[in-house]
């Protein structure tokens, strides 16, 4: 099966940004959601931005996307990148929440996450959620 990698970077709305209780109500309902139509998924929330990543099946990805832009949670949702990939590369989760490690900082290094090229942008990603020791 083909599949797709897009990562994007939007600006978290009201209590998204800086509550925890939306990011709940996210990781769960994305979870259910995802889970049902293929997709995995990582979500870091850093400085009132949001920085994810999805995988799955072009049309699936697409129809996400096009949720998300719609969500009152996220403004200004800008895409990274958006490939066709052989593998996934963040896991098996549905949906996980991913911190800033030392380590995904040190990617970082300072940068906006709106700031960053794609390849850092998956690099941080990457890096954040190999050190995530559970998935959400």
């Amino acid at each position: 099966m083909p599949l797709h990698r897009a990562i994007f970077v939007s600006d978290a709305v009201g209590a998204a940004a800086t509550s925890l209780l939306p990011l709940a109500e996210i990781l769960g309902q994305a979870g259910r959601n995802n889970r049902r139509s293929g997709l995995t998924s990582a979500l870091m929330r850093h400085d009132g931005r949001f920085l994810q990543v999805i995988e799955g099946r072009r049309a699936d990805v697409d129809r996400l996307m096009d949720r998300l832009r719609l969500d009152p949670r996220h403004e200004n949702v800008r895409l990274l990148s958006d490939v066709a990939v052989a593998d996934r590369r963040f896991g098996d989760w549905p949906m996980i929440l991913v911190e800033l490690t030392s380590a995904a900082a040190r990617v970082l290094n300072g940068e906006p996450l709106d700031q960053l090229s794609p390849a850092r942008a998956e690099t941080l990603l990457a890096t954040a959620v190999d050190a995530a020791a559970v998935p959400a």
